[in-house]
């Protein structure tokens, strides 16, 4: 296995078996596992104890990132997305970012929270100092839920109050922040929510209605920074990422879109290691919205040298054992490939592919413009869709590419020339 197995020099120009046996050997993952990305996938029989109501699986493209250097270590990023460019762009990021040392990362413990909603306090601050004097034993209470937690380190760390005012009265919501270790822990909490509403309710004299996990998990935060040297971006790359990123700290309609950005780098890791993208998403918009207004989920700065610094803080609720990440045999692989120790780290992967996909865009944007590149890669789509035949379709997205017209009627055009 190479020092740097994430550098992977032409990776994008070999063919799949290629590519596959260099994610081989440069990566734990086995065969058998790789089998299950080349074609075997997730059997009916497996997606059947998944979910319910099952009648078949649907598949999406499953890309490696290259080049990226997460705190000092190599590492090969399986993203599963259905979009191009993408893929390309994050590889393409993380090389301009590896000559400055690649991302620095860190996280917070993976703590998540559990809310309790008490209705009918006639007066809810005592109420909530009631709580807090019994804190202790709600925390063995919830605890008592899942000892095998405990055991490995988890379990309550705290318990929180607030009162908030609504149409129906103040309310009291109880906050159990529960540190789940290597798991997402949505059932973990949930559980123990549960377990503690009777209680809570003796302690009030108030009615529990809600007892449910949040997904705006702010205790659950993952981290990157990187620099992108000046002299290998250019000074008016720098200056137009900056330009591009003030305008998003300014503009909700273009924050929006900045953020999708960077989602699509962040959930693309979420979904190939079968962790739940919709509770990263929600997480994610809503620590963007926290601070009152709608803010961009990255920070662009230039540095006393001039070289282009960029940062992301970013909720990351997501686990490597239970779930789908045990149960998908394509997760399991995905993983194995990323090489990931524990839910932290993949939080800080996730963080720095999130990064470097907005730098990708950014960068985009401030210079050729997004469709340029997005299109060129989106031509084999367009001839496909037209119909063209698997022979033709390397040749017509090309010509389609070399004139800038990138359609359908126009890929049929050169079909029909071709034959």
């Amino acid at each position: 296995m190479s020092d740097e197995k994430s550098r992977l020099s032409g990776f994008h120009k070999k063919d799949l078996d290629e590519r596959l046996e260099l994610v081989k050997e440069n990566s734990s993952v086995d065969e058998e596992q790789l089998e299950k990305l080349m074609g075997e996938g997730l059997s009916n029989d497996e997606a059947d104890r998944m979910i319910e109501n099952v009648v078949g699986t649907y598949e999406l493209p499953v890309g490696v990132a290259t080049n990226f250097k997460v705190n000092g270590e190599d590492v090969l990023v399986p993203m599963v997305i259905e979009e191009s460019s993408v893929v390309a762009a994050a590889s393409f990021a993380a090389k301009l970012a590896r000559e400055n040392g690649g991302f620095q990362a860190s996280s917070t413990e993976p703590v998540m929270i559990s809310q309790i909603q008490v209705t009918g306090l006639s007066n809810a601050h005592a109420a909530k100092m009631k709580v807090l004097e019994k804190k202790e034993e709600l925390c063995e209470l919830a605890d008592e839920q899942d000892p095998v937690l405990v055991e490995h380190g988890g379990g309550v760390e705290d318990i929180r109050c607030r009162v908030l005012e609504s149409r129906f009265g103040p309310y009291l919501v109880v906050h159990l922040l529960v540190n789940c270790q290597d798991a997402m822990g949505a059932n973990a909490v949930n559980t123990m929510a549960e377990a503690v509403a009777p209680r809570v309710e003796e302690i009030t004299g108030g009615d529990v209605y809600l007892r449910i996990l949040s997904n705006l998990a702010e205790h659950r935060l993952a981290r990157a920074r990187a620099v992108w040297k000046k002299e290998e971006i250019g000074e008016d790359t720098v200056e137009g990422v900056l330009q591009a990123y003030e305008f998003a700290r300014v503009d909700p309609y273009r924050c929006a879109t900045h953020n999708k950005g960077v989602m699509n780098g962040v959930t693309a890791v979420v979904s190939a290691t079968g962790n739940d993208t919709r509770a990263v998403e929600a997480g994610a918009h809503s620590y963007a919205a926290s601070g009152g207004g709608y803010s961009p989920l990255t920070t662009w700065e230039r540095t006393e040298d001039g070289d282009l610094a960029g940062t992301i803080e970013i909720p990351v609720p997501v686990g490597t054992i239970g779930g789908a990440t045990s149960s998908h045999p394509g997760a399991k692989a995905n993983l194995k490939i990323m090489g990931v120790e524990d839910s932290q780290e993949l939080g800080e992967i996730i963080a720095s592919v999130g990064l470097a996909q907005n730098f990708g865009a950014l960068r985009a944007l401030a210079s050729e413009g997004i469709q340029k590149g997005h299109m060129k890669l989106h031509a084999k789509n367009v001839a496909v869709q037209a119909g063209v035949g698997e022979e033709s379709v390397d040749e017509v997205a090309q010509k389609m590419v070399d004139e800038g017209s990138i359609r359908v009627d126009r890929a049929k055009e050169i079909a029909e020339d071709l034959e």
